[in-house]
């Protein structure tokens, strides 16, 4: 057995340096007397060391505002100086633990049990300390926004404002920044950063080539929101072009597009990554549920105002019900913790109740729980729905948080089905992956427990746990069985879920016929798609209910996008703008029918999940052929194609990617405009949208 090494002696002026940025930190606005009176040093040896670490770089001084002349100057860390601070601080755990282990060793003879140095610095800091943040201060951001008014800017994306975020506020700590191609690297392949710290997931600042060709590395640029607010700055110290087969393969486990985020990654991402530290300028707004919102420092300062040591997070992305309310009490119970009730408000699965709504459920039931032991928070983090690594992921960002316990769910943040039918990952990939790194996140996993209700006993327990289960009723509802009772609007019993959740639930989904929808007619030019969807507006119209709007191609490239040509980026940025408009009219209760050519997947897949957040969407794939279509073309627009009059035209000289499983698909050939239509509506009715007596 090998004793370990004899600790690394320190030196006096780090020792100094330390306590000195400590101190400024800790109290930026204290006087000189003060401050050299908490270091234990004169006033002399103070400006010493001022002086010093301001030649350094590690601090800055202003003049002061106001007459008190024992307090004319004023001191802050730079960016460079919380590094130095963070670096001692490693230094000096390094060393007292080295100590520990040496005093260990002695003691009893063996090394065994103790945590590996390299992790015990992140391990060993209270849960209730502040964490490092990316924010300069308030004087500081007033001035670096005006110098980053002349830099060249970057609009960010939904996910990229909720990434830059919990980087700014350190909900992503130990991240500085957006990664490097070395972090990014080493993240993909084995879920660790360069320095070896554990990291699962990518955060990557993903442009488009063109705006990456005018970006030199060692370049800043300002982020700003959609509102063109300057967040943050970026210094650009990477750029590449990923593999993103590889990045899907290894962080999703396929490169399979019927993952949420791999479609993602392959049709809405970027093409170049961006990397490089991050300096803070201002958090993003939000207007909705302000008070509810906290970053990672202001709920440790919350759990240490409250007294609370062990904190168990429960993290969900749906309604709460009442076998969600038994699960986190016996959670709390279990791990001797008060609850924290943190829901991602951000981005999760397209199709997902709205946040909106989610929050006003939670807060309907969050009088169920005791006051003085639950707390709840919204954290607007963009989830990945990426399983295993996910799970790991929402531990560290929990542990940011001042959480000592998080609950991981069975199939924890599973997107469903891939391509085969199958679920992406197994039901409990996600507790093994956690429990596998469950020191280095620096909390303790608590297992989801699936919850059914025992009709004998009127209560909640474990599933696993009943031991009488052939001599007692147990009762439970599916998510799936939820949706469909919200839908037809049937009973949802109390045992299952509170009335005020389900109220708040109904006043969002009412009785599916009487919500929007979209049908989206899909095919060839000249396959009959626009005269079925005539056909079906004056039906559905005949009907009466709700409003009916036609999107023919035609009609929208004459009134939406007459600037737009037909290349490949023209065609989907039309089809775009048609699912734009189609969500807003499914959103407000209208029907819409689109009837465009469509010919790529992927975008007929953004549409979807654009339209799908609101109401239902069906795919309608008029199937005709290529050659009817051409013997039908009144306009000659086939002959003139093929004749190369007209570049990149679909079927002839640009590809139609044939809808794989569409809601419904149409035959024309041999079969009048009428039954085509008439196939849509008793395609509506089975799917609940129109009532059947209306047929």
């Amino acid at each position: 057995m090998n004793a370990p090494s004899a600790p690394t002696p320190s030196r006096p002026e780090d020792d100094q340096l330390f306590q000195l940025l400590r101190q400024l930190d800790r109290a930026p606005e204290a006087s000189q007397r003060a401050t050299a009176e908490a270091l234990g040093v004169s006033l002399g040896g103070l400006n010493a060391q001022l002086r010093s670490a301001t030649e350094a770089g590690l601090i800055t001084v202003t003049q002061r505002k106001g007459n008190d002349r024992r307090q004319r100057f004023a001191y802050a860390l730079t960016p460079a100086g919380h590094d130095m601070k963070e670096r001692l601080v490693k230094s000096f755990l390094t060393r007292k633990f080295a100590e520990y282990a040496a005093l260990h060793t002695e003691l009893t003879g063996s090394v065994k049990d103790l945590i590996p140095l390299k992790y015990r610095s992140t391990l060993m800091q209270s849960n209730l300390a502040p964490i490092p943040e990316l924010y300069v201060s308030y004087d500081s951001a007033q001035k670096l926004k005006v110098e980053a008014g002349e830099l060249v800017s970057h609009d960010l994306t939904p996910r990229q404002i909720c990434d830059l975020e919990l980087l700014m506020n350190g909900g992503f700590n130990p991240l500085k920044g957006f990664l490097t191609e070395e972090d990014y690297n080493g993240v993909v392949e084995n879920m660790r950063l360069a320095d070896g710290s554990l990291w699962p997931m990518p955060i990557t600042l993903d442009v488009k080539p063109e705006y990456a060709d005018t970006i030199e590395i060692g370049q800043d640029i300002a982020l700003r929101d959609q509102e063109g607010v300057i967040l943050a700055t970026m210094t650009v110290t990477d750029k590449w072009v990923p593999n993103k087969a590889r990045e899907a393969e290894k962080v999703f486990g396929a490169d399979d597009q019927a993952h949420p985020a791999v479609h993602y990654l392959h049709n809405i991402a970027g093409g170049v990554y961006l990397g490089g530290p991050v300096t803070g300028i201002q958090q993003p707004v939000h207007y909705d549920f302000r008070g509810r919102r906290d970053t990672p420092n202001e709920l440790r300062a919350l759990f240490r105002k409250l007294g609370w040591r062990k904190v168990v997070a429960f993290q969900t992305r749906n309604p709460l019900h009442r076998a969600h309310q038994e699960l986190t009490f016996r959670a709390a119970r279990e791990a001797q913790a008060n609850l924290l009730i943190h829901p991602v408000v951000g981005m999760t699965k397209p199709g997902d109740v709205d946040h909106f709504t989610r929050v006003r459920c939670y807060e309907a039931v969050l009088d169920k729980y005791p006051a003085a032991t639950t707390s709840m928070s919204l954290l607007n983090l963009a989830m990945r729905m990426a399983g295993p690594r996910e799970a790991v992921w929402h531990g560290l960002i929990r542990a940011n948080h001042g959480c000592t316990h998080f609950i991981v769910g069975r199939d924890h943040a599973g997107p469903g089905k891939n391509s085969a039918g199958e679920d992406f990952y197994g039901p409990y990939d996600a507790q093994d992956l956690f429990r596998e790194h469950e020191d280095e996140i620096g909390v303790k996993m608590v297992d989801f427990k699936h919850m059914v209700y025992v009709q004998e006993r009127a209560q909640y327990e474990p599933a696993d746990e009943i031991a009488d289960k052939d001599d007692v009723t147990i009762l439970n509802i599916s998510g799936t069985e939820l949706r469909r009772r919200l839908q037809e609007g049937l009973e949802i019993p109390e045992w299952f879920s509170f009335p005020e959740v389900v109220t708040e639930l109904r006043k969002t989904k009412p009785p599916r016929s009487q919500q929007g929808f979209t049908v989206f007619f899909t095919g060839f030019s000249g396959s009959g798609k626009s005269t079925i969807a005539n056909a079906l507006m004056v039906k559905l119209m005949e009907m009466g209910g709700r409003p009916v709007t036609l999107l023919d191609g035609d009609i929208v490239r004459k009134n939406l996008s007459s600037e737009l040509g037909f290349s490949k980026e023209h065609r989907d940025l039309n089809i775009q703008r048609i699912g734009y408009v189609a969500s807003e009219i499914t959103k407000n209760g209208g029907i819409a029918i689109c009837a465009p050519i469509a010919p790529y997947a992927s975008t007929r897949r953004q549409v979807r999940d654009g339209i799908e957040q609101y109401g239902a969407f069906v795919e309608v794939h008029v199937a005709t052929s290529i050659e009817e279509c051409e013997r039908r073309d009144r306009k000659g627009l086939y002959k003139l194609a093929r004749e190369g009059k007209i570049k990149e035209f679909t079927g002839i000289s640009d590809p139609y990617d044939v809808p794989e499983n569409p809601e419904l698909r149409v035959e024309t050939e041999g079969t009048d405009v009428d039954n085509c239509a008439h196939q849509v509506l008793l395609k509506l009715e089975s799917m609940g949208l129109i009532a059947s007596s209306r047929l």
